[in-house]
């Protein structure tokens, strides 16, 4: 029923004939239809993959490319990641906030953080039945700039929300970031600089970027490698509902279960230093072979646990959402 209701509403908003009734010609249609129409939501597409399945008696993978077809290409005029701490380097960290924001969706981030990682993830359930789930995450922190030359930029909770739900990812939940640590393929070893007003300056913003440059190099990492322990993360957790206008952040791990920082909301919403780091997780997950939200999941009493220790997240978006009250 869920598949043919959303065959006949997305073929119905495109240019292509509903009426097709051949395995083939159906197939064919859906795929084009979902190329065509801009997702409102990833997860459309990927609700019909087991639509396109069934029709045409082939089982569809998830393309983990087809994650970030929402982000925009990235033109080659844009600004390099010098060249933008060199831009915003006199700005305020409001003007700031909007310059990261607007390249960004723009799609000037290097094309290695649009190659996601599967990280696996798992728990026991008290009757005894183990849940695992596939998520699929960025291999590196949020960045401005090209390739050979990139700032992993900091920012805070509200351009941080906006951009996750604008190409259709979220934030990362403490499981996810020791899940990530423990399936990187290289660990930075925590390099923190002298604390004070200046860690939320640019000029500590592009120094620390050097440093973590520097680090990866000498252990051979390659971009496009999952690496981690090279910031803290901006994360999810249910104690934003109590918290509203926080920004909750947790890691920066000395090895595993050795996180620097522990779950903390101490700062506002509008905070944001050297040391934090976005990591973009796709909304969308596997689950016993099947492509779901992350949303549902994580709303899901009897599923959350797979991916939060902290169980259920129900009010994720409302705990992100950048209509919430700030402070610093």
């Amino acid at each position: 029923m869920l598949c043919a209701t959303l065959e006949r509403r997305l073929l119905s908003r495109s240019r292509l004939d509903p009426a097709c009734r051949r395995p083939t010609c159906r197939s064919r249609a859906l795929k084009i239809a979902t190329a065509q129409l801009k997702p409102a939501g990833l997860l459309i597409s990927f609700l019909l993959l087991p639509c396109i399945a069934s029709s045409g008696g082939h089982a569809v993978p998830v393309r983990v490319a087809d994650l970030t077809r929402t982000i925009p290409a990235r033109n080659d005029q844009d600004l390099t990641g010098s060249q933008f701490a060199q831009y915003v380097s006199r700005m305020s960290p409001h003007e700031r906030e909007s310059a990261i924001l607007d390249e960004i969706l723009k799609g000037n981030i290097p094309e290695f953080l649009r190659k996601l990682v599967p990280v696996k993830l798992r728990s026991q359930l008290p009757s005894g039945k183990v849940l695992e789930a596939t998520i699929f995450v960025a291999p590196d922190y949020l960045a401005i700039g090209s390739d050979d030359d990139f700032l992993r930029i900091p920012m805070n909770l509200h351009t941080a929300a906006a951009i996750a739900e604008r190409f259709g990812f979220l934030l990362p939940t403490k499981k996810m970031v020791d899940a990530i640590y423990l399936q990187s393929r290289f660990h930075l070893v925590p390099q923190p600089l002298p604390a004070g007003p200046q860690m939320r300056s640019t000029n500590y913003y592009w120094a620390h970027n050097a440093m973590v440059q520097e680090q990866a190099r000498s252990l051979g990492a390659r971009l496009g490698d999952l690496i981690s322990g090279q910031k803290k993360d901006v994360v999810m957790t249910n104690l934003l509902a109590s918290r509203i206008g926080r920004i909750a952040i947790y890691g920066w791990h000395r090895g595993p279960g050795q996180p620097i920082q522990p779950l903390s909301t101490v700062h506002g919403a509008n905070y944001a230093d050297y040391s934090h780091g976005i990591r973009l997780v796709s909304s969308i997950v596997l689950m016993g072979g099947q492509v779901r939200s992350i949303y549902d999941v994580l709303a899901d009493p009897s599923r959350a646990r797979v991916l939060s220790d902290e169980g259920p997240i129900p009010d994720v978006r409302q705990f992100l959402s950048s209509e919430q009250s700030l402070g610093d």
